[in-house]
């Protein structure tokens, strides 16, 4: 049978995205996933990449009292590490996916986890939008002043450029980043050694002259304002910690064993990150670094550094920047990957739009791609790109939703104890990450609020009145569905008839049936006995179509895709069973696919050319009234199956399934 020729916009698709995948290939999974070095790269760059704006936040808030930085980056260094072990529980006793939805659904409640995912939405918008202009920004430190006009324009267009990679794949889009990635950590392992190294013989001058410093501190300020100092430069630092729970949100995407390639993960980014943030700012104290305008504070630090070095040390500055600006671009990465997910995990809670769950025929949500692409594009323009504004915007809401996460582990080893199981080291880990991420929460938000943080808290707030509503048009939506799967308990419950010993045979002078539907409920029912009435006499075959949607919730594992081929193939065996026992042939077709009106138009034209004269029935729900969300929230994909079948000149009937308020 000759192949048709694919439309120009499919081939188009295939040349920007990469062909569609078989969701049956043996090894497709393994394939697609992350092992520890991966996921380190393509989720570890956010939290690595915060080292560059983090430290340099936390540094500049001491202003002249820069000698107390060295305190400051024992504080980061054990933040992280802490917050690190906290996250590590959390991957244990959520092997398939514990972010910060997940955790405070499960041990708070659905409206904490809806919270926390809201929050962390913004973020990673941010992340996305900070991680870019911060990368444009150390790119533009080293090229002519006169380039400076075309940042903006330059950070946009890597916006749209990461949108586009990341529609082709998650590993796809993380392997080209590899070598970025050792260059960025080879070199700033290199400015922290030589800093060191250079001051050796230096040191206990450093010390005697820090002790003094800190003393003078002392006195001008009180102890007292020594300590606000420095917890506001502690918590102004505070986006240095941003990125560590993106392993947690990210564990669909990890090699299996997951939990096990999850904690390596987990420990890759917190041993790089606290000693790249701690040994930059301990660089900028020995080396006196301050803040020139229209360069980043790594730029000045590595210009201090080799002064003397001659034309290897302006290359090794060039090169650094380079890798910082380029690393820092793709940091966005995990913005896509993990607010993506977020989207997808609230979309399956029916917190927002359940099409956020979807995958493409890549495996990727690219709903949720699209959607913190486009987001992360209009907070971009709407603040210039300013990377010190952004800083006020940012971090907020991660510490949510740490808090948020902390306080559940915290409320979960609690219940342990009851129990009776190993619970006293495990909440000393939570109860630690409790206290430092609620601190760190309420400094942030009083410090940051009046420079602009209540933007953030606006936006927030606004994303979880609308999550709120979502939830209960869904809610409602489900009540009404419900009253028509009677019909399924009224169908079990008819009186007992015989099934014949063999199936009836295909009439053939009788007409074909094809019936679209998405489980043995009481919508497919409905369709099927719309039609029989409507229609009375009229068919004598029947076939039933079902596609098992691949979304978030089942792309996980080869077991997964066998459970819900197992579940779709009970269901169309139930259909089958009833018209046998009424004396109709009847046949049942599973699909697997991400997209139902691609897969549905597959077999379509084989299924016309076999039966000519064949009708495709589907129902429609149809709500008594129609509001904004009722034409947002619904995919309406029968009419999406009508039109292509049209186009192939198959009729199609859409049935009307009235809903009862």
């Amino acid at each position: 049978m000759n192949q048709e020729p694919r439309p120009l916009g499919q081939r188009l698709r295939e040349f920007l995205f990469g062909p569609p995948k078989d969701p049956r290939t043996r090894g497709l999974f393994h394939h697609l996933s992350l092992g520890a070095f991966l996921a380190w790269v393509g989720l570890g760059s956010d939290g690595l990449t915060s080292s560059c704006y983090g430290p340099e936040e936390a540094f500049l808030a001491l202003g002249q009292h820069y000698h107390l930085a060295l305190f400051v980056a024992l504080a980061i260094g054990v933040t992280v590490f802490i917050i690190a072990a906290s996250y590590a529980q959390i991957v244990e006793l959520f092997p398939t996916g514990g972010g910060g939805y997940t955790v405070a659904t499960t041990l708070l409640s659905p409206t904490a986890g809806m919270v926390s995912g809201s929050a962390l939405l913004i973020d990673y918008v941010l992340t996305i939008t900070i991680s870019i202009a911060s990368g444009a920004d150390a790119l533009f430190s080293f090229l002519p002043p006169e380039w400076l006009p075309w940042k903006l324009l330059f950070a946009s267009a890597m916006v749209s450029a990461l949108v586009l990679l990341n529609l082709r794949g998650v590993k796809e889009s993380v392997a080209p980043l590899v070598p970025i990635f050792i260059l960025f950590l080879v070199t700033h392992a290199v400015v922290i050694i030589y800093s060191l190294a250079s001051h050796a013989g230096m040191m206990p001058q450093v010390m005697a002259e820090s002790g003094a410093a800190i003393r003078q501190t002392r006195l001008e300020l009180g102890t007292f304002g020594m300590l606000i100092l420095l917890l506001r430069a502690y918590s102004l630092g505070a986006g240095t910690y941003t990125g560590i729970e993106a392993v947690s949100n990210s564990m669909r995407i990890l090699h299996e064993p997951k939990v096990r390639t999850a904690k390596r993960t987990m420990r890759y980014m917190a041993l790089s990150l606290a000693l790249t943030a701690m040994g930059l700012m301990v660089a900028y104290v020995l080396f006196q670094v301050q803040h020139q305008p229209g360069k980043t504070l790594n730029a000045t630090l590595l210009e201090s550094m080799t002064a003397g070095w001659g034309a290897g040390g302006h290359a090794f500055v060039l090169v650094t920047l380079l890798a910082e600006a380029v690393l820092l671009l793709v940091a966005a990465q995990t913005g896509f990957l993990d607010g993506s997910n977020v989207l997808a995990n609230m979309g399956g809670g029916r917190w927002l739009p359940t099409r956020f769950a979807s995958l493409s025929d890549r495996y990727v949500t690219q709903n949720g791609v699209l959607i913190m692409g486009g987001a992360a594009l209009v907070t971009m323009l709407a603040t210039r790109g300013s990377v010190r504004f952004l800083v006020v915007l940012y971090s907020i809401n991660v510490f949510i939703t740490f808090t948020l996460s902390q306080l559940g582990m915290v409320r979960h080893w609690l219940a342990e104890r009851r129990a009776g199981r190993r619970w006293r080291g495990r909440i000393l880990v939570s109860g630690a990450g409790l206290t430092l991420t609620s601190l760190i929460l309420v400094l942030v938000v009083v410090l940051k609020f009046h420079e602009g943080g209540w933007i953030t808290l606006l936006i927030t707030g606004s994303l979880v009145a609308l999550a709120a509503l979502i939830r209960r048009h869904y809610r409602k939506v489900e009540a009404m569905l419900a009253r028509l799967d009677g019909l399924v308990e009224a169908v079990e419950l008819e009186p007992a008839r015989k099934e014949p010993a063999e199936a009836p045979a295909f009439r053939q002078d009788g007409k074909t049936a094809v019936f679209l539907v998405s489980g043995f409920n009481g919508l497919g029912l409905h369709t099927l006995f719309t039609a029989l009435r409507t229609f009375r006499g009229v068919f004598h075959n029947f076939i039933f179509l079902e596609v098992g949607i691949i979304d978030t919730s089942v792309f996980k594992g080869e077991e997964e895709i066998a459970a819900l081929e197992q579940r779709i193939q009970a269901d169309l065996d139930h259909y089958v069973r009833y018209m046998h026992r009424h004396g109709f042939h009847a046949r049942g077709i599973p699909l697997l696919g991400t997209d139902i009106p691609r897969e549905v138009q597959k077999v379509a034209a084989d299924l016309s050319r076999q039966l000519p004269g064949a009708i495709f029935f589907g129902g429609q729900i149809v709500f008594p009234h129609e509001t904004v969300f009722s034409g947002w929230l619904h995919n309406y994909t029968v009419f999406a199956i009508q039109k292509r079948l049209y186009y192939q000149g198959v009729p199609v009937f859409v049935l009307p399934i009235r809903l009862e308020a």
